[in-house]
């Protein structure tokens, strides 16, 4: 038995000895009739180059291949014979690859003759023809499988979670259970969520909440605008809680709070969530109740805004003092691009310590400041501030 294996062993070495000379002799055969005129003709001074290939010599080669593939063998008959028609496939298909791998190869040592081009051309083709040979004909159904996979490439992974398109309604547990249960899935691949236009109760927060721990390190966008509509105060605030300490640690760029009517108390439900922010891009707090005190809360609860390049805060009763804090915020902001403070009840006080914070953000492309107090009353800040962009 061990003599029988040994003599098997050995005779696929052989095999495999005799694909890369067979290969490299189809190689070496284009450039024989050159070598024999340049040993006839006197010395010249010139070289010549091995690579590339001809096309007609790559085509022999494929066509060789296809008859050592297709012809029965040592391997043909320990794992099946391929069809010529499949034989023809995987010869054209080496070829290619070779043949890309050999020119790479020529191509990073330009000057040479192309003989270490050749050599790889056809040692690789010889390994790749022995897998082949090796694996042996596919079945039918294999066959037909990688066919319509090439026809029907995999469908993307989904990335967004919305539940915003139903009716606009409470949500109790079990239908929280329910609307959320693709975020329970296993290596499911969502990375932005929107919550918005559904109520939701402390039943449904508390279902929500484990669920959204599970996830909330692969989130970049969370939108939660108008999701506690309707509810008392005190319940609001505490379904406000258990987001902020369910998602508190994700690593936002995007966060939409607006039409919460938040308050100085619903910007501070929201601390964990806030603080643990540092690479926030976009920020929406529109419509929010933001008061002078919840602006404060707010430049005292996100400790970072150095990327962010949106933030939108309208229809809000801000006013001055809230301005000021808003300002404060602004000169953390170096990229901001976009800035919106409409309908915030700020004066000429406010509006300079915006248009003076708004100076130092060189990257301003949009600004929307609309039936804001004062915008156009002489020593307007909003005023200094239309010079300012001028100036940019």
């Amino acid at each position: 038995m061990f003599l029988f294996r040994q003599r098997k062993c050995c005779l696929q070495r052989s095999s495999l000895q005799k694909l890369k000379h067979d290969n490299y002799c189809e190689l070496r055969t284009l450039d024989s009739n050159m070598e024999t005129a340049s040993q006839d003709a006197p010395p010249r001074t010139f070289s010549i180059k091995l690579w590339p290939p001809s096309e007609s010599t790559r085509l022999m080669l494929v066509e060789k291949m296809t008859i050592n593939l297709s012809t029965e063998s040592i391997f043909s008959k320990k794992y099946g014979l391929l069809s010529k028609e499949e034989a023809s496939e995987n010869a054209k298909r080496i070829e290619e690859v070779c043949f890309a791998s050999a020119n790479e190869h020529f191509m990073k040592e330009p000057d040479g003759d192309g003989s270490s081009a050749v050599q790889l051309y056809a040692k690789e083709t010889s390994k790749l023809m022995l897998e082949v040979l090796k694996r042996g004909p596919r079945l039918k159904e294999e066959a037909v499988a990688e066919a319509d996979f090439a026809e029907k490439p995999p469908t993307l992974a989904k990335t967004t979670f919305d539940i915003s398109g139903g009716r606009r309604a409470f949500i109790d547990a079990e239908e929280a259970r329910e609307l959320l249960s693709p975020l329970t899935e296993q290596g499911n691949s969502y990375t932005k969520i929107c919550f918005s236009n559904r109520s939701f109760g402390i039943d449904a927060a508390r279902v929500a909440e484990p669920i959204l721990a599970s996830i909330k390190n692969q989130l970049i966008e969370v939108d939660l605008s108008d999701f506690i509509a309707g509810r008392p105060e005190d319940e609001a605030l505490d379904v406000m809680r258990i987001f902020s300490s369910a998602l508190e640690g994700c690593k936002l760029k995007y966060l939409n709070l607006s039409d919460n009517a938040l308050g100085e108390k619903g910007v501070r439900a929201f601390e964990g969530l806030l603080r643990s922010q540092d690479s926030l891009e976009e920020l929406y707090l529109m419509n929010d109740g933001i008061s002078e005190e919840a602006a404060k809360a707010l430049a005292e609860l996100i400790p970072s805004t150095e990327k962010l390049k949106i933030l939108h805060f309208h229809n809000n009763m801000t006013g001055d003092e809230g301005a000021v804090a808003i300002s404060e915020v602004l000169m953390r902001s170096p990229l901001l691009e976009n800035f919106r403070c409409s309908s915030t009840r700020v004066g000429s006080d406010g509006g300079i310590a915006l248009a003076e914070a708004l100076e130092t953000c060189t990257n301003l492309k949009k600004l929307i400041c609309v039936t804001t107090y004062s915008v156009w009353r002489p020593n307007s800040g909003f005023l200094k501030l239309s010079k300012s962009l001028v100036d940019h």
